[in-house]
């Protein structure tokens, strides 16, 4: 196979081999300083964005990689892989929280390499012919990240496409998944943004899926999850027009009491139904413990006049509780021209805190990630749950049991409500864009995916030094559980976002795609029969064993 991928056959060394060495040696040191550089860990085919989560996994790289440059290299990693019953790997940011970017004794197709991004002003899919209206587009490959798609497509095209918050995570990989960012009530998923995707097939045939071609292929690609049907090699993107505006709404307050808590927590989620449940609004809301709430949202289309104008009545209820609420973070409202939103120049002149930089020497000055993801890079996971919370809780009759909810989960731990995540409120050609996708339909009538999740930096299981603390992290795990059980009384069957999730989800076909699945189980069926593409709560994963080297079921049924 060597010569088939011309040279790009990759023997992966172990990382963390100088810190077994070492581990209080300076190459040891050096590497987890790195390790909170999302870009050094891209960059590495045996590390992940994420090192690993208590009880369920640890990143463990694959024997070898191919490196792929072209469509053909992974076209023979995938026949070489099928005929020799490898256990293949397919890589590209690297940020599955589940592991499945990672595994041991395997070949890891890595695509970090293909990452052209191209604009188009009026794309037709292939064999839609006449069918199909030109409109405006970006093919981008596997392997680019969203920081720097952004940069092309708003900063240097002048347009908007639908992508992740977090600007490191791999373009492919967050179509696949589903695909939500801080504008999702406007533009709808990334996933319902897909107008093309190439894609090598577990035969090593190279496939256009789009809606005219392999139309079922086609459809479970958005949002059916990655890994599964195949390598994604590039994906072709509508994009919108720009707004004028971007903006944040960041503040902080805290209760003096409980019961001054729970106003509190009422005034905010009436607000918020009256006020921002709308296509303007998006991004995260963080009920917490110790009576603390936490604002940051973001918005768009509005000026900062507008945006500050609309909190206004929030803002005065604060004022007027006295002393039963102290704000510790005074209210921002800022708001920027679009075209800035993601402008490396522009972030580091006159917004230096909202960013850092990839430090590695000769690094390209495009290479910035936002401050509030610096957590996540190289992180080790304690405990991940997610759960959508319908609209329905919004109702004036409904709002004291979301709250009591809340408070409840609150004596746990926090809990994050992504207002992006979900699409209630957005208009109805967004609606109509995500029911055409596979994501779990409970996605469609809910105001926020809740997260509760905790992590420690960089860890690593058995690495002397660098260990996680395996009580500790136990601990949350069960804080973690008990706060989402809260929620979970209200809705039992909200049903949880894939690429965000917990990996011990047990019924996990429903809760991530719902009615869909049954489809998606056809498709997978139809392009890879015998299952050489398989992840950890992957559609078909449920006829393999855990580590996805033994078949244990024949069975064709969800």
């Amino acid at each position: 196979m060597r010569r088939d991928v011309g040279g790009r056959l990759i023997r992966l060394q172990p990382p963390l081999a100088v810190c077994r060495e070492a581990p209080d040696g300076a190459a040891c040191r050096d590497l987890f300083k790195e390790l909170k550089n999302p870009y050094y860990i891209g960059d590495s085919p045996s590390l992940t964005q994420t090192c690993g989560w208590i009880d369920a996994w640890t990143a463990e790289p694959s024997v070898y990689a191919v490196a792929a440059g072209t469509t053909q290299d992974i076209v023979a990693a995938v026949n070489f892989a099928r005929d020799n019953r490898l256990r293949l790997v397919v890589k590209g940011g690297g940020h599955s929280y589940l592991g499945t970017s990672n595994a041991p004794d395997s070949l890891l197709v890595w695509t970090r390499g293909l990452n052209e991004i191209a604009l188009h002003d009026g794309f037709v899919a292939q064999g839609c012919g006449a069918r199909g209206a030109p409109q405006p587009a970006v093919t981008i490959g596997a392997g680019a990240i969203w920081m720097h798609a952004y940069n092309a497509v708003t900063t240097g095209g002048g347009r908007y496409v639908q992508g992740g918050g977090c600007g490191t995570v791999g373009v492919a990989g967050l179509v696949l998944g589903g695909g939500f960012g801080s504008y999702s009530k406007t533009y709808s998923t990334a996933a319902a943004s897909l107008l093309e995707a190439e894609i090598v097939t577990a035969d090593g045939a190279v496939r256009n899926a789009n809606a005219c071609t392999h139309p079922e292929l086609f459809w479970a690609l958005k949002g059916g999850g990655g890994g599964s049907f195949g390598v994604v090699t590039r994906v072709t993107l509508r994009t919108h027009e720009l707004p004028a505006f971007f903006g944040v709404a960041a503040m902080t307050i805290v209760a003096t009491s409980d019961a001054a808590y729970r106003r509190l927590l009422g005034r905010f989620i009436g607000f918020y139904a009256e006020t921002l449940l709308n296509p303007h609004w998006g991004e995260i809301v963080t009920p917490r413990p110790g009576r603390r709430l936490d604002i940051r949202m973001a918005f768009q289309g509005l000026d900062q006049d507008r945006a500050t104008a609309l909190w206004q009545p929030f803002l005065r209820w604060v004022a007027d509780a006295g002393d039963d609420l102290s704000v510790t973070l005074a209210p921002i409202i800022r708001s920027v021209e679009a075209r800035h939103r993601w402008d490396p120049a522009f972030l580091k002149t006159l917004a230096p805190q909202a960013v850092r930089l990839d430090d590695r020497p000769g690094a390209s000055a495009d290479n910035i990630f936002w401050t509030a993801n610096l957590g996540e890079a190289g992180h080790f996971l304690h405990g991940f749950e997610s759960a959508w919370l319908p609209a329905s809780l919004l109702q004036a009759d409904q709002q004291e049991r979301l709250v009591d909810a809340l408070v409840a989960a609150n004596r746990h731990w926090s809990v994050e409500l992504h207002l992006q995540k979900g699409l209630a409120g957005a208009p109805a050609e967004a609606l109509a864009a995500a029911r055409d996708t596979a994501t779990n339909p409970a996605v469609l009538d809910a105001f926020a995916l809740a997260i509760i999740a905790g992590e420690e930096p960089p860890a690593f299981p058995g690495l002397r030094d660098h260990e996680p603390d395996m009580t500790t992290a136990r601990r949350h795990a069960s804080q973690i559980a008990m706060a989402m059980a809260e929620l979970r009384k209200l809705v039992p069957d909200g049903g949880s976002y894939v690429a965000e999730s917990s990996f011990f989800e047990t019924e996990w076909q429903r809760s991530y795609w719902g009615a869909n699945y049954s489809r998606l189980r056809a498709v997978k069926d139809t392009y890879d029969p015998d299952g050489l593409f398989f992840v950890h709560h992957g559609v078909g994963s449920e006829d393999w064993s855990s580590d996805g080297f033994t078949r244990v079921a024949t069975s064709r049924t969800p």
